[in-house]
């Protein structure tokens, strides 16, 4: 078990050990096959890291958890955590962090692995304990994928007729 988990923005001068956490679990994620993909993937990471919709985790002075959102699009666009780290609260943190910043009047949506495959069983229960429900079947870098949505939460206001 591990002590507070403080989540912090992802910093464009912390772009090689952010890479370092993507290469070492990059088997996990279609789209992150290729040096190219990976290549991709670090710009994309800089462009996220400028607009403040990249969250880390750090553990010992390195990256432990990251991930990455979007504002605009009200979607989580990918959150890892270090082998070694996991069932530690990690995901969840950055998850919540992420979400505090994005507009819950709309759903926030993120495309994960399908029910029956097995490298996305342990994302699927966190983001289902959060709240979030199944959507539609999807296909992302070639790969079979699912839509899961939270929907907005409904803030009744005293004295409003409804």
């Amino acid at each position: 078990m591990i002590g507070k988990i403080k989540v912090v923005l992802g910093k464009e001068n912390e772009i090689t050990e952010w890479m370092d956490l993507v290469k070492q679990i990059n088997d996990q994620f279609p789209g992150l096959k290729t040096k190219e993909e990976i290549e991709k993937h670090r710009e994309e990471v800089l462009l996220f890291m400028s607009r403040h919709e990249a969250y880390c985790v750090k553990m010992d002075h390195k990256i432990v958890g990251e991930i990455l959102f979007s504002r605009k699009h009200n979607k989580i666009c990918f959150l890892g955590v270090a082998k070694e780290y996991r069932r530690n609260g990690i995901a969840r943190d950055l998850l919540l962090e992420a979400m505090v910043t994005m507009d819950r009047t709309q759903d926030i949506t993120v495309s994960t692995f399908c029910e029956d495959d097995e490298n996305g069983a342990a994302a699927r229960a966190l983001y289902k304990k959060l709240g979030f429900v199944e959507g539609k079947n999807t296909e992302e870098f070639g790969y079979p994928c699912q839509i899961l949505v939270l929907h907005p939460k409904v803030v009744f206001k005293p004295g409003h007729n409804y």
